[in-house]
């Protein structure tokens, strides 16, 4: 992808999730009105243990989503109290029952609870968004599993967008088991040359400034600016930062990056769309694997 001219003024593509995630949503429930009909309907848990406002409306519009699809969607709130254990025992439960296609442990959690120890009690084949060290280690070996919603939406967004990989130089900005560890999995089986950044990496922008696609995960306003990104780059801000008059930014700062970038996602609507709509899509596939 390389930037449009208009008036002979560099341009930066927005680099939108709506039309994608409603592509995807459309397959969605044509296949969940099939499982229907066939005597399974798709079901998808969501377990949540916080008081967290935010988190309630994300949760909700999975909720509101499913609905609109036909996917059944339980929201099974634990209370910020909530011990390990409990969520542990929680977990088990839905991923013993039958019933239940998907199951996603939303975050936060409660002091001295870790998404890494609970979601192991996530059965992989429910681990709709990719949470159990199970799922993350077929990834990284190449077999067939679940991945994050998050890290895959980067991807289909990518191809949705006809931005080319293979043998590009892809940089990715945070290194978590949501995003930035699979990312660059997905990354290296698209044949990308991929470098992988965090918190402790000196002179970002002599790493990210070369980069053809740059993925930037961090939570953190403003952390890419103009000096992080060259001429023609595409970049996907997976950044979802509240703002003090309720709205929400990403990481990479938009005004100093339009007219360099060829691409750029806008926040919201560029990721999160993408990544709500597979979490369904996910689910419909375990149903159908489930009734086969």
């Amino acid at each position: 992808m390389t930037g449009q001219l208009v008036s002979g003024e560099p341009t930066t593509a927005a680099l939108s999730g709506a039309g994608l995630a409603r592509e995807i949503r459309a397959g969605v429930t044509r296949t969940a009105a099939e499982l229907t009909e066939a005597g399974t309907p798709p079901r998808l848990a969501v377990v949540v243990a916080t008081d967290d406002e935010s988190t309630a409306w994300y949760v909700r519009s999975i909720a509101n989503a499913a609905a609109r699809t036909g996917i059944r969607c339980d929201v099974v709130d634990l209370g910020a109290e909530a011990t390990p254990e409990r969520i542990r025992g929680e977990l088990a439960e839905l991923s013993a029952d039958a019933s239940v296609h998907g199951i996603m442990l939303q975050t936060p959690l409660p002091s001295g609870a870790t998404v890494e120890d609970l979601a192991a009690s996530i059965a992989p084949e429910k681990d709709v968004d990719g949470a159990n060290p199970v799922s993350l280690g077929r990834l990284s070996a190449g077999l067939p599993a679940f991945v994050p919603a998050t890290a895959a939406a980067v991807l289909e967004l990518l191809d949705h967008h006809g931005i080319a990989l293979s043998g590009r130089r892809a940089v990715v900005v945070g290194r978590s088991n949501v995003v930035g560890k699979p990312v660059a999995q997905l990354l290296l089986r698209r044949d990308a040359t991929v470098t992988v950044c965090h918190r402790y990496t000196q002179d970002l922008a002599a790493h990210t400034h070369p980069a053809d696609v740059l993925v930037v995960a961090v939570g953190r306003i403003g952390l890419i600016g103009a000096e992080h990104v060259g001429p023609g780059a595409v970049v996907i801000d997976v950044g979802t930062n509240p703002t003090a008059d309720g709205g929400l930014v990403g990481d990479v700062d938009e005004i100093e990056v339009t007219g360099l970038a060829a691409g750029l996602t806008p926040v919201p609507g560029g990721v999160g769309p993408v990544t709500t709509a597979l979490l369904l899509r996910h689910t419909v596939e375990s149903a159908w694997r489930s009734s086969a």
